[in-house]
């Protein structure tokens, strides 16, 4: 950490989420103060249950941690070099997850409270901030995320002139353990590819035939679920899709999605091979709660209970939690901000998060830190600089600030970090022995080179930071 001039005056972070947390802790560890605004527990959300900071509330998981041959696993590695506090908490707090990087979510969000509330440079306030900040908050960070109070979002829409910021997203159910039945189930990763903490068996499989599959989209599509006619015409998040707007897609949509029973063999029945597995990833540390992987859902209560109760292997399952929906918000971020984030039509304002229309956890943390560091250089009289859009976060900040092509209202949609963003590379096409590589070969050669370039690019950039290097 550095330290601090005693004539910075405080950056105002709004929001104590991922990328409000991840904002907070790089300026702090630049040596600037800040007070990080949180809203909870004065006032409560419709999603979350604890006032803690960070605190997950859909899916555990921060998706694929291996950044030689996926997008999020390099944006992952990105962070972890720049003293991200998600990932140095999210690696502390992780559970098995195969190749994915998944936390007990309770013992992550008390680890970044506690590691925020220790800082000396971080005050938190405990309320919420109606409408706009105010006028002498000379330089504030709105990391609102999805959950934006509605006076918040009002303001901003008149700010603006935007019609709409708003989507939905959707929370799938979460199973104790000793209510799975493992006479049916079994533990194994698909293609038993063993995750950061070397468990190849880190997925509990919920295998159907072809009959109990075809039940269970009647049933889902049959359903009753909730309705929410004041946000009709609000688009759903994509990446969070309710499982039944997934099956109203199409029969076989499920079952070459999160149902998809390639890479596994049910120990019970080897010989036979499921038409659909279902998979439950562990949520906590201890191993007793498993989420239902891509079960989100808008089913009403009663009717989840009944419908995945008949899920083999889930007949007696008891739920710690039922899934739901909330709205999201997300503003037109390309029109409306600058390349390091700032509202145009009020430059003291930044915005970091889901709120800037980006999809996922680790983005939206990632948003976060570039949002701090951001909001760090300019208060200490540095140019702001994005990193090299050879980067995953260089390609994820280039894509929300300006990369997106603008196709007319609701063209621009929340948007995972992918490999598309980055600028293209010619992968080899021959091995170390000359011979001519297979096709998928030759994808995981160029995508571990797209890996190397952003790492090496990543720390020529960072090494260039003087006011945010490390001391």
């Amino acid at each position: 950490m550095k330290t601090p001039s005693s004539s910075l005056r405080p950056v105002h972070v709004v929001g104590g989420g991922l990328a409000g947390s991840e904002a907070a802790w790089q300026l702090a560890e630049a040596g600037v103060p800040v007070v990080l605004h949180e809203m909870r527990p004065v006032r409560g959300t419709d999603a979350h249950q604890t006032d803690r900071l960070a605190e997950l509330v859909c899916s555990n998981s921060f998706r694929a941690d291996d950044w030689t041959g996926n997008a999020v696993g390099l944006l992952h590695a990105e962070m972890r070099r720049l003293g991200s506090i998600v990932l140095a908490c999210g690696d502390a707090h992780q559970v098995p997850a195969g190749g994915a990087l998944a936390v007990d979510r309770d013992g992550f969000a008390q680890a970044v409270t506690e590691r925020l509330e220790a800082h000396p440079l971080v005050s938190i306030a405990r309320e919420e901030i109606a409408g706009l900040p105010p006028a002498d908050w000379d330089s504030v960070i709105v990391a609102t995320g999805p959950l934006t109070s509605p006076a918040l979002s009002d303001a901003i829409l008149q700010l603006t002139g935007e019609g709409e910021l708003s989507f939905f997203d959707a929370i799938a159910p979460i199973v104790h353990l000793e209510s799975i039945d493992m006479g049916v189930a079994w533990r194994q990763s698909r293609y038993d590819k063993e995750g950061p903490g070397g468990d190849a068996a880190a997925y509990i499989n919920c295998p159907m035939d072809k009959a109990q599959y075809d039940a269970f989209v009647d049933a889902l599509l049959a359903g009753p679920k909730s309705e929410f006619k004041d946000w009709e015409h609000v688009p759903y998040f994509d990446g969070c899709l309710p499982i039944e707007v997934m099956a109203e897609r199409g029969r076989e949509t499920l079952r070459h999605g999160p149902m998809k029973p390639v890479g596994l063999t049910n120990e019970h029945d080897p010989q036979t091979k499921a038409w659909a597995v279902v998979q439950l990833r562990q949520d906590n540390a201890l191993g007793t709660l498993w989420n239902m992987v891509g079960f989100q859902t808008k089913l009403k209560h009663g009717a989840q209970s009944d419908i995945f109760r008949a899920i083999p292997g889930l007949e007696k399952a008891v739920f710690a939690r039922l899934g739901g929906l909330h709205r999201n918000t997300f503003l037109n971020s390309p029109r409306l901000l600058d390349g390091s984030l700032r509202l145009k039509a009020d430059p003291r304002l930044r915005f970091a998060g889901q709120v800037t229309g980006v999809e996922g956890y680790v983005e939206s943390a990632a948003v976060g830190l570039m949002a701090g560091r951001f909001a760090a250089a300019e208060r200490l009289g540095r140019d702001a600089q994005a990193p090299p859009a050879t980067t995953a976060l260089g390609a994820l900040i280039g894509h929300i600030t300006g990369g997106h092509l603008d196709a007319g209202k609701g063209s621009f949609q929340p948007m995972n970090i992918n490999y598309g963003l980055l600028p293209p590379l010619e992968g080899p096409k021959h091995g170390a022995d000359g011979k001519r590589l297979p096709h998928k070969e030759r994808g995981r050669a160029k995508k571990r080179l797209m890996g190397e370039r952003a790492l090496a690019d990543l720390d020529a950039w960072a090494a260039g930071e003087p006011a945010l290097a490390a001391e």
